[in-house]
């Protein structure tokens, strides 16, 4: 958007930190620094504070749906093992020379390079660090004077931890999620200016401030800034938003612009905030030092501390472990006590010089209806022509147009009522394409569910969109279901965790290994609007277009179903969404003809292993089992009439050899070429490089849909067997064991034959009928950058 392609952009990386402390090149700074090890899986020590669905990490990745709908379409992207990694673009960069280095969020990635790169830290001229809180005190969460029942919350709290200030009210989430990469950073002996809470809590959104910047929207990046600030107002939880929101990245960055624009004035003087110069460092551990209690991996259990850290020094406390940490407890308070990622005033050799913004300058003009000296600069310097962005999604084709495509099929006969659950693996998007190929006359693919606790971040739900899209399949409701498994804390990881963060782990199924972006754009995103019909406190802008949940998807469908109609459920993730309506809804289990699932791995103790390559301790479980072992055993044991597609038969057909034979001796439709095109990528980085040795495993996945669909093609077996699901502990967890005593009949399929498989999965993608209707993102910006381009109407479709 603002013709900047020139710019390195680092991402991820699958390096790791060995247990004696040596730093590999090109870590992807996924975990913090205590937490990291040979691999891109973890568990979540500090990130477990914040949310992650609504009002958390998925409005974040998406802002608010506002990113997919405003921001253009650039020709970068992300494409496995050809990304620059974080570390390489650092070493890059500042080996050019003089650097100055904005940290706006964890430390983790700059500590690393400075830890691994000391020789190149006479190249940082300066460091500009956006959080902390040295002497702040919360403005949130406070009590008015008259309250008799008010409990007050973060109030006058240093930190702004809203999810954890009954374990720590003393941190700021930037330092918060690496402490000890935190400290490595402030101890670097570069020269550092902090913009802390300190003076960020000064700089409320006000009323004024807010109509104002609706008024001034002359820069295509001012429109962005605007609409995400509205947004975020209007799904605020309470009436608050004008006293408790805060502009604390953009006055950071004026703050610092500021100083190096005022070049050698003393102080750090500035337009925005009062300077003053202090001793600080950042709290890594809780006193009492020295004491190994479990919870400190540099120092439990090492004969040398890792790093070569001083046991009995700074860092050789109790460091929190998570939520429910009771050394964090203080008795009779609602505050806890532990300061991990404190950025705390200190006299003596554990201290360091750092320049302090204080508070944020009133505004010079007191007549003015903005009350900071900032907010004139940031609507001024974001509304100025020079510099500007070129356009935005819409306006990057002089033709665009929003067309949605709902297929007519009131002349014809539907067939077998089906609802698709998926968790957004690679095989995922192969089978829902792979359903919406059959004629409706057979499969009459009714609604979507997602589940946001499996192998992609629940924001790659827009994907979903843009394969419906593509195939003219713009009617089919697509449910959003829960972020954490059945029972598991919504703060947390305990399952997920198992999923590797980086190449062939969630950086790769969250884009479809690159390729998602070469999808045609659906005009339908996820999207935080919403409605007071729904419970919340007030309508947005748009609350038509809410993203409706997988429950909400659930009921609508089988409330349009006619009275002997019956839902068929197939599964290609963990069963949280299932186990959840079976709980909630009383009716559902009349309502389900049957249910398939593509998961489990039957323990028959011939010793043949799941796939569960992440977990050492649990041998024997499938992941779509393992991810929700509570929801799993709900739906195993609840009577219903259930087909399990467990591992073994999945192994029968996961070659990548044979399934590209058969691609490419078959006609090619749009559909078929992007799946060949994404399963022949899958193959290469298999052989590649090691991160990818499990990837076959997702062929498996496409099994479900094709037994469903072509099962009277596939020669197969099926056998009843009684199973349990184990649960209750991680060397347990999702195990399917045979289990005549106590266990629930299921049917099992067994066997297929995976010549004819691959044959009938070839043939039906290569079909012309139901093929796609747009073909890719290609496709669409020639359509929207001719003035007679027409695209290609299907007389049975109504745009």
């Amino acid at each position: 958007m603002m013709g900047r392609d020139d710019i390195a952009v680092g991402v991820g990386g699958d390096g790791g930190i060995s247990d004696d402390g040596r730093i590999y090149p090109n870590v992807g700074g996924y975990f913090a620094i205590i937490e990291q090890e040979m691999s891109t899986v973890g568990g979540c020590r500090y990130r477990q504070t914040i949310p992650q669905g609504a009002n958390g990490r998925l409005d974040v990745n998406t802002n608010y749906g506002i990113r997919r709908a405003f921001l253009p379409q650039g020709n970068r992207r992300y494409f496995p093992l050809q990304q620059p990694t974080i570390q390489q673009m650092m070493i890059d960069t500042i080996s050019a020379g003089a650097t100055t280095v904005f940290l706006m969020g964890t430390h983790t990635n700059f500590a690393l390079f400075l830890m691994s790169n000391p020789y190149l830290k006479k190249n940082v001229e300066h460091i500009y660090i956006m959080g902390g809180g040295v002497r702040s005190h919360n403005p949130t969460g406070c009590c008015s004077k008259s309250s008799i029942s008010c409990v007050p919350q973060q109030c006058e709290d240093h930190g702004n931890m809203f999810t954890a200030y009954t374990e720590d009210p003393y941190a700021e989430f930037n330092i918060f999620g690496d402490p000890f990469g935190a400290y490595q950073v402030f101890h670097s002996s570069i020269p550092i200016t902090l913009v802390p809470l300190d003076a960020t809590n000064m700089i409320p959104i006000t009323e004024n401030f807010f109509k104002a910047f609706e008024q001034m929207q002359s820069t295509y990046e001012a429109k962005y800034c605007f609409e995400s600030l509205k947004i975020a107002r209007d799904t605020w939880l309470d009436n608050q938003f004008y006293t408790n929101y805060f502009m604390w990245d953009s006055f950071m960055t004026g703050v610092a612009l500021s100083i190096m624009r005022n070049g050698e004035r003393p102080n750090g003087e500035n337009d925005f905030a009062e300077m003053e110069a202090m001793n600080i460092t950042v709290v890594t551990s809780n006193e009492p030092y020295g004491v190994h209690d479990g919870s400190n991996p540099f120092f439990d259990g090492r004969v040398r501390p890792k790093f070569n850290l001083l046991d009995g020094g700074v860092h050789s406390g109790h460091v929190l472990t998570g939520l429910d940490d009771p050394f964090c407890v203080m008795e009779g308070s609602i505050k806890g006590k532990c300061q991990d990622g404190y950025t705390k005033e200190v006299q003596g050799p554990d201290s360091v010089a750092a320049l302090v913004a204080v508070k944020a300058k009133p505004n010079k003009n007191a007549n003015s209806p903005l009350d900071r000296e900032f907010f004139n600069n940031f609507l001024e310097v974001l509304n100025r022509p020079a510099h500007s962005g070129r356009f935005n999604f819409t306006n990057q084709f002089p033709h665009y147009k929003e067309v949605m495509y709902k297929p007519d099929f009131r002349n014809r006969i539907r067939g077998m009522p089906v609802m698709f659950d998926m968790d957004m693996s690679p095989g995922d998007f192969i089978a829902l394409l792979c359903l919406l190929k059959v004629n409706i006359e057979t499969i009459d693919l009714k609604g979507i569910l997602v589940s946001g606790n499996g192998w992609s971040n629940p924001a790659t739900i827009d994907v979903i969109y843009d394969v419906l899209h593509m195939m003219g399949r713009d009617d089919i409701p697509v449910g959003l279901g829960s972020i954490t498994a059945l029972g598991a804390p919504e703060l947390g990881c305990k399952y997920v965790k198992a999923i590797p963060h980086g190449s062939g782990g969630g950086l790769d199924t969250d884009t479809l290994f690159g390729l998602a972006r070469m999808l045609p754009r659906s005009p339908r995103r996820y999207t935080a609007e919403n409605s007071k019909k729904y419970g919340t406190p007030r309508d947005t802008a748009h609350p038509g277009i809410r993203q409706p949940l997988a429950f909400e998807v659930w009921q609508q469908v089988t409330g349009e179903l006619g009275p002997t109609d019956k839902i068929t459920v197939l599964t290609n993730g963990p069963l949280t969404n299932i186990a959840n309506i079976i709980i909630s809804d009383t009716k559902a289990k009349s309502m389900i003809e049957q249910v398939y699932i593509v998961g489990s791995h039957l323990v028959d103790g011939e010793g043949e292993e799941g796939n569960l390559f992440t977990v050492p301790s649990n041998k024997f479980a499938e992941f779509n089992f393992f991810l929700d072992p509570k929801a799993a055993k709900t739906v195993v044991e609840s009577g219903l009439d259930i087909t399990v597609i467990p591992l073994r038969a999945q192994r029968q057909v996961s070659s990548f050899g044979k399934v590209l034979r058969a691609l490419r001796a078959a006609e090619k439709t749009p559909e078929s070429s992007f799946v060949y095109r994404l399963l022949l990528l899958m193959q290469k980085l298999q052989k590649k490089h090691q991160a990818y040795s499990h990837i076959d495993m997702f062929l498996g996945e496409l099994l479900g849909s094709m037994f469903l669909v072509q099962q009277s093609h596939l020669n197969y077996s099926i056998n009843e067997k009684a199973i349990s699901v184990g649960s209750g502990h991680v060397t347990m967890d999702g195990q399917t064991i045979l289990d005549e005593t106590s266990g629930k009949l299921v049917k099992v399929l067994d066997r297929l034959d995976p010549d004819s498989y691959y044959a009938e999965l070839a043939k039906l993608l290569a079909a012309k009928k139901q093929s796609a209707l747009v073909d890719s993102f290609d496709e669409q910006k020639r359509m929207w950058s001719k003035a007679n381009y027409k695209g290609r109407d299907d007389p049975g479709f109504v745009r």
